[in-house]
């Protein structure tokens, strides 16, 4: 399949679940909108708090939330998505909470061409590497948008998790890239929402972030792998605990759920796009 209509076929799923996500409670807009982060304490804790004044990038931002989070905690900052419905919405949620920030409507593999900016720190956020099409131009992105001694960080599910079907079997080969078709119903804010439309998905190895990274002049400060996640990724296999973390009900089956990657830019990229 062409890589345009793949593209066109995410971006339509993406423009499809935006309303859904919007009325979720897992994104739990009507909180956010009376001051609650949309952030969880893991990246807060990890990337810090003091980001004030500092240029934050998003890419993958969907609507905007952890964007607009990042913002009230004083960052400047830019969220790009794919999604025009997401970046629309974002757009009005800026506005309706006085929280300024600017938001791109942009496919990642071509915000090179979009924004011509560098920032002292990437975020990015849960759900994002099985968009990316190619893991080392994605690197190469990166580092073309951090300044010098600029901060990557990322926390993401872990791969480990591609290899389990939703119903908790070992299903899928951890070293098979892609892409995959997914026309699963449902989407992960709701898995009973009444939508089911194909989308092209990738999987990465934690070795191929890392080597992705490291090898656009990015030194690694730290990987960390967590046993809980943000969402019910296995339905009926999880709870939420004390913590308002999703973990496997069975105690004696702990695997890796989610991972995050600290890096900083030790040399500048001269990459023509």
């Amino acid at each position: 399949m062409r890589r345009n209509d793949i593209l066109k076929a995410n971006k339509k799923w993406w423009n499809d679940v935006t309303p859904i996500h919007a009325k979720s409670k897992l994104y739990n807009l009507a909180s956010f909108k009376k001051g609650k982060t949309s952030l969880e304490k893991t990246e807060i804790t990890e990337l810090g708090n003091n980001v004030r004044g500092k240029t934050l990038l998003h890419p993958m931002c969907h609507f905007g939330m952890d964007t607009l989070s990042w913002a009230r905690k004083g960052a400047i900052t830019t969220g790009v998505d794919l999604s025009d419905k997401a970046i629309e919405f974002a757009k009005e949620l800026s506005k309706e909470t006085h929280i300024p920030s600017t938001f791109i409507c942009s496919d990642f593999n071509k915000l090179p061409k979009a924004l011509n900016k560098k920032f002292d720190i990437i975020f990015m956020s849960y759900g994002v590497l099985c968009w990316i099409t190619d893991i080392n131009k994605w690197a190469k992105i990166i580092s073309h948008f951090l300044k010098k001694g600029g901060t990557f960080y990322i926390i993401e599910l872990h791969p480990f998790t591609n290899i389990l079907s939703y119903d908790f079997k070992i299903s899928y080969n951890y070293f098979d890239k892609g892409p995959d078709i997914d026309d699963s119903e449902g989407t992960y804010a709701d898995w009973n929402a009444p939508i089911k439309s194909p989308t092209y998905v990738w999987s990465y190895t934690i070795s191929n972030v890392i080597n992705a990274l490291t090898q656009q002049g990015l030194k690694i400060e730290y990987v960390h792998e967590f046993p809980f996640t943000m969402y019910d990724q296995f339905p009926g296999f999880m709870k939420i605990n004390e913590k308002n973390q999703y973990v496997l009900k069975n105690k004696k089956i702990q695997i890796p759920l989610l991972f995050s990657i600290k890096a900083t830019k030790q040399n500048f990229n001269t990459a023509k796009y």
